[in-house]
């Protein structure tokens, strides 16, 4: 039972206070540079570096759920120094899959409801019943950018006939990595049934307001869903490498890794939100949260390296439970929210050559696959 108490802190204390500012900088660089790329064109960023990075990020995230997230949390709430009701059930696979379940519950009703302040509304309603489609605050483009020409986006998509009704947004003309054909776009390409329709359109006037599958309540609220379980997760593997013992110099070359590609995954859906004028800085804040969260748990774990212990009770079962609840996040967020909507249900990709979709299965496969090589080490 003594694994049970204390920790393998074995000094090193310069080496460790310099993870801090090691894993703070590449924590940055990967959620940062996509966006400010994304926003100034002129830095010459190629439209195939964004195609990596998108995919590449699906992947890196779908890896963190399985190997980096389940694994560990099973392994904690196995532990041998638990004892009690945590030990006489998988929790961790039913912690998960009550996750899911709740997030599914939570964007069902974000679609039906929220709108987060939302200043951009298509199909505005007016007294006289009239709806007007593509009314626009002017804290945003009245042109989508996936109707921009090639030579104003410098990306190097193929861009299908723009000349259709005003206000009408097609997310096949846009990218595999630009906003437009992210989050719930799938939605646009599902006409709403004729007699709904003709109901909606005739019936006393109404013209009732659909959810616009690119609203920004939509995308804030899947890239908030990214963001907790990523930040669970960075807060124990923080506290976990300032108090490790003979193998911290492994384990922090491998989070120096595993943060920036963390940060680059997190980086890309950023980049992606149109984000109005008034929140020009919220993606620059949502990576800033990211970014510190796991130099602040390493600056926490070496102010109690004397008290803190990981095998304790307390921290098994709240590292266990946390872990479970990121894996859910991760999980519902890679299958549904990137998987099936950029590949089954995008626009572009039943639309784009066979190789491109290729390409992008293949870059989202590495990414797995060199976050499931470092979860050797993790």
């Amino acid at each position: 039972m003594s694994e049970c108490v204390g920790n393998n802190y074995d000094g090193r204390m310069g080496t460790r206070i310099s993870a801090i500012f090691v894993i703070l900088v590449g924590s940055f660089l990967g959620t940062w540079f996509p966006v400010f790329a994304a926003r100034h064109k002129g830095v010459g960023v190629p439209s195939w570096a964004f195609f990596i990075a998108k995919y590449f990020g699906s992947g890196v995230i779908l890896a963190t759920a399985f190997i980096h997230l389940l694994a560990p949390a099973n392994e904690a709430l196995s532990n041998p120094c638990l004892t009690g009701p945590i030990t006489d059930y998988s929790w961790v696979e039913g912690i998960a899959l009550m996750t899911v379940f709740a997030l599914f519950f939570v964007e069902l009703m974000t679609m039906r409801y929220a709108r987060f302040g939302h200043e951009h509304e298509h199909d505005v309603e007016h007294g006289d019943g009239h709806s007007h489609a593509g009314t626009s605050s002017p804290t945003y483009s009245d042109e989508p950018v996936a109707l921009k020409s090639a030579a104003d986006t410098g990306l190097d998509v193929p861009l299908e006939d723009t000349s259709k009704a005003p206000g009408h947004k097609d997310s096949s003309c846009a990218g595999p990595h630009m906003p437009g054909d992210d989050h719930l776009s799938h939605a646009r390409e599902h006409p709403v049934n004729a007699n709904n329709a003709q109901v909606s359109a005739h019936t006393h006037g109404d013209s009732r307001k659909t959810f616009d599958p690119e609203s920004y309540s939509a995308q804030l609220t899947a890239v908030f869903i990214l963001e907790f379980g990523v930040i669970f997760h960075s807060i124990f593997i923080g506290l976990t490498l300032a108090v490790a013992g003979e193998e911290f110099a492994t384990l922090y070359v491998v989070l120096v890794f595993h943060q920036t590609f963390e940060g680059l995954a997190l980086g890309s859906r950023l980049a992606s939100i149109e984000w109005p004028k008034t929140k020009r800085w919220t993606p620059y804040i949502l990576g800033c949260g990211y970014a510190i969260s796991t130099p602040i748990a390493i600056a926490i774990g070496l102010g109690v390296r004397e008290s803190f212990s990981p095998g304790s009770q307390t921290t098994l079962i709240a590292n266990g439970v946390f872990d479970s609840i990121s894996a859910g996040i991760l999980i519902y967020t890679a299958l549904v929210e990137l998987m099936a909507h950029e590949f089954m249900f995008s626009g572009y990709m039943q639309r784009a050559p066979i190789k491109v979709v290729l390409a992008a299965v293949g870059t989202m496969a590495l990414g797995a696959a060199l976050m499931a090589l470092l979860g050797k080490w993790a």
